[in-house]
C-alpha cells in the first residue's frame, strides 16, 4: 500500500464522506468524465445524477448516502462541473448520457444499482431505467422532469406570469418585441448564439430568471436589467438547458410516460415540494401513475430547491427506506 492510498484512508477516517476514488473516464468523442465513489466497497451500490443539465456534483451531494450502508458513484456529466471538454455540447445528447452511466456501471462492476436525482437528474434516471431495467433495483427521485417542452414552456410563461408577473414583463422585455410571442424559443435561439453580445444578456436573464422560480423564498424576483449587459462570467446552465430543452431533451414525445410501464417491479419513491414552480406536484402524480410500486411523498411548504425546508432530508430518507428493501 503507497503513500496515497494511506492518505485516502486517513483522510475517510477524517471525513467518512471523504472519495474513495476519483478519476477521469474517458468516455470516447472526445469526452472525460470527472468520476467519484464514496461510501463502503461492498455496500448497496447507487448512483446520483445531478440537475440542469449543466451544473454538476457538488460535495454535499455525498452526504446524502450512508457511507456505511452505500457504495455511492457521483459523476460530472458530459460538459459539466470537472468534465472535460468543460461546456462542450458535442456528442452530449440524452442517448450519450445514458451509454456513459452504464459504462460507469460496468468500471465499478455493479450488477444492479439504485438511482438517485432530481429535476434534470430525475429524467436522466427514468431515461435510464427505461432503456436498462434489468440494471436497476431501485430509484429515488425529487421534482419529477420529464424532459418536455411543454413543461418548460409552461413554467417560463404562464406560471412565471401567474406568480411573479413583474419578473414575467423584466424577461420578455429582455427580447425584441417580435420575438415575445414565442419567448423560450427565442431565448434558446440567443442563448446558442455564438455573438458574445446576444447569448451573454439572454444567459444571465434565463439562469437569475429560473433561479427565482427554483427557490420557495426567491431571493431576487426582478432582473437587473441594467447589469445583463455588463461583462462578468457566464452562468453555465443555461447553454447545457438551451442545447437539451429546444431538442426536446432528445427524447420522444412523452417518451417517458409511455414507456413508465418498463419500471414495474423496481421500487421508487418520488418527493415533491408542494410549491414547486419548475417541476409541479401534478408531475411526479402523473408518473406515480403509471409507475407501479411507486409512491409520492410530498414535502410541505417546500419548493424546487433539495435545500428548501425539509426536501434534503426527505431524499435522505427515500434513500435508506429504499437501501432497506434492496437490503431485504
Amino acid at each position: 500500500m503507497g503513500p496515497d492510498a494511506d492518505a485516502g484512508i486517513a483522510a475517510r477516517r477524517a471525513d467518512p464522506f471523504a472519495p474513495l476514488t476519483s478519476d477521469m473516464l474517458d468516455v470516447g468523442d472526445g469526452h472525460e468524465l470527472y468520476v467519484e465513489s464514496v461510501g463502503r466497497e461492498g455496500g448497496i451500490p447507487a448512483i446520483y445524477l445531478h440537475g440542469g443539465p449543466g451544473s454538476g456534483c457538488q460535495p454535499d451531494h455525498r452526504r446524502l448516502f450512508d457511507p456505511e450502508r452505500m457504495h455511492a458513484v457521483l459523476f460530472d456529466q458530459r460538459g459539466c462541473g470537472r468534465s472535460r471538454p468543460k461546456g462542450s455540447r458535442a456528442h452530449n445528447t440524452t442517448a450519450h448520457l445514458i451509454t456513459d452511466i452504464e459504462t460507469i456501471r460496468e468500471k465499478f462492476g455493479f450488477d444492479r444499482w439504485l438511482l438517485v436525482g432530481g429535476s434534470w437528474g430525475a429524467t436522466l434516471a427514468l431515461a435510464y431505467a427505461e432503456a436498462h431495467p434489468e440494471r436497476v433495483c431501485g430509484i429515488a427521485l425529487r421534482a419529477t422532469f420529464l424532459g418536455t417542452q411543454a413543461e418548460v414552456e409552461t413554467a417560463f410563461t404562464s406560471r412565471l406570469a401567474q406568480f411573479y408577473p413583474a419578473l414575467h414583463e423584466d424577461f420578455l422585455s429582455v427580447l425584441p418585441p417580435q420575438e415575445r410571442e414565442r419567448p423560450v424559443e427565442a431565448y434558446y435561439r440567443r442563448i446558442l448564439d455564438a455573438d458574445p453580445a446576444v447569448h451573454g444578456p439572454a444567459s444571465r436573464a434565463w439562469h437569475d430568471t429560473e433561479r427565482a422560480l427554483s427557490e420557495s423564498k426567491a431571493a431576487k424576483i426582478r432582473l437587473d436589467l441594467a447589469s445583463l449587459n455588463v461583462w462578468r462570467t457566464l452562468p453555465a446552465t443555461p447553454f447545457m438547458e438551451a442545447h437539451y430543452f429546444a431538442n426536446n431533451s432528445f427524447l420522444d414525445e412523452d417518451q417517458l410516460l409511455r414507456n413508465a410501464g418498463r419500471l414495474e417491479g423496481i421500487p421508487g419513491i418520488i418527493v415533491q415540494g408542494r410549491y414547486d414552480l419548475l417541476c409541479p406536484p401534478e408531475t411526479s402524480h402523473a408518473l406515480a401513475k403509471v409507475w407501479p410500486g411507486s409512491e409520492v411523498r410530498i414535502v410541505e411548504e417546500a419548493g424546487h430547491s433539495l435545500y428548501d425546508a425539509g426536501v434534503r432530508d426527505a431524499v435522505m430518507k427515500s434513500i435508506a427506506d429504499l437501501a432497506s428493501k434492496i437490503g431485504r
